[in-house]
């Protein structure tokens, strides 16, 4: 490499933004930190801002920026040359910027859905964390991709080990796939009755037994609903049909996801649950750095074990299937109504078990009268509608 990857992590107080930092500090000479964003987080965003000096730093609000301004003034003189810049129109700028070869895109939800689009079009290396640019953005998203020349990296850690086992050359893929299986640990709730989940209680939902993360992506586990939206990006990523991707529950979270092929193989990637080894893998590719993952013991591990995905346990995972089968749009209806579910359940205005009945109603009602979807200003009027339709049908539900 002649200079280092210049890099813009869009989300960068979030899991996946620190662990890349993370990563990024084990390389000081193979990354340049030019860009960060941050939605709420703004001493967390101040204090990485005195530690990289990245050019850019973007912020929710004016208030935020405020904020950050007067923080990075009291700090270090390199900080407090970061420009600060405000609002959805600057998160596109940082991801289009020609000094930004790379995005990291870590933005929860469907927040992220223009900035992503707009590192597409500008052909960047997009190291796709956020899963709702495809599950929301489907089609257009991969037709923003090819017409920039975009190199797409997926960094969910399910997706991630299936792009790992197969061969660089996308062309292959349809030749060696004859279906992926994507692995679940379960969530806090795999072994718990299904007749206690309108107690669950967002604390609960919370506290993932393999992984950390930020508290929509937990309930998303919790629900299955994160692996609901696997499913949907798994179809757009590999070019897949919906019959050829099947979930599996996997505990123990050391299997990231299989490849069956079609002489019968079946390549699998494994490891400790860490992000910070699809970061690794997504910054380097194609070569391989250390992440600062601890290394697999395969004496320790005493066995891997699988179960059949419990659909009365977890209902939400059928909706991702009811959605691919549905007219193009199905998909954003299905994420916009999560997120209004998931974001009432977290206040506690809804109960853990009506989220599937939300995502379902919204689904049924909107899910069916979609059509093509010909620019991001449809996908974000379709996203407004679903999220009306959404607060309609929590209407009467008890909290």
């Amino acid at each position: 490499m002649n200079r280092p990857l210049r890099l813009a992590i869009l989300g960068s107080t979030g899991s996946v933004g620190a662990n890349t930092l993370d990563v990024v500090a084990r390389h000081p000479d193979r990354f340049e930190v030019v860009g960060l964003s941050a939605y709420q987080r703004i001493e967390a965003l101040a204090e990485q801002c005195r530690r990289w000096t990245p050019r850019v730093a973007v912020v929710s609000t004016e208030d935020g920026a405020k904020r950050l301004r007067a923080l990075l003034a009291h700090g270090a003189d390199g900080a407090a040359r970061t420009e600060v810049r405000v609002g959805a129109g600057a998160l596109e700028e940082l991801a289009a910027d020609s000094q930004v070869d790379a995005v990291m895109a870590s933005i929860v939800g469907a927040a992220g859905l223009r900035s992503c689009m707009a590192a597409a079009r500008a052909g960047k290396r997009l190291l796709l964390a956020n899963k709702e640019a495809l599950v929301v953005g489907g089609q257009l998203f991969m037709s923003a991709v090819a017409a920039g020349g975009a190199q797409l990296l997926p960094i969910d850690s399910e997706h991630s080990a299936i792009f790992q086992c197969l061969p660089h050359d996308r062309a292959a893929w349809t030749r060696w796939i004859d279906h992926i299986v994507l692995t679940a640990s379960g969530g806090p709730f795999r072994t718990r009755d299904p007749d206690s989940f309108s107690g669950i209680t967002p604390d609960e939902a919370c506290a993932h037994p393999k992984w950390v993360m930020g508290r929509k992506i937990s309930v998303d586990s919790a629900t299955m609903m994160n692996k609901a939206l696997e499913v949907i990006e798994a179809r757009w990523l590999f070019d897949l049909q919906p019959a050829q991707i099947r979930v599996v529950l996997h505990p123990q979270s050391i299997i990231h996801s299989m490849v069956s092929c079609q002489d019968g193989s079946v390549l699998a990637q494994l490891g400790t649950p860490d992000m910070r080894v699809p970061i690794a893998y997504g910054l380097s590719f194609p070569e391989r750095i250390e992440s600062g993952a601890s290394r697999l013991d395969f004496l320790a591990l005493g066995g891997l074990h699988f179960e059949a995905m419990d659909t009365r346990r977890f209902p939400c995972m059928q909706l991702a299937f009811d959605a691919l089968d549905a007219p193009e749009g199905a998909t954003t209806v299905l994420n916009a109504a999560n997120e209004v579910a998931v974001a009432a359940f977290l206040e506690g205005r809804l109960r853990f078990s009506d989220i599937h009945t939300v995502n379902a109603r919204a689904l049924e009602t909107l899910g069916h009268q979609g059509g093509p979807i010909a620019s991001v200003d449809d996908l974000i009027a379709l996203d407004e509608r679903s999220r009306a339709m959404a607060r309609e049908a929590m209407k009467g539900l008890a909290p």
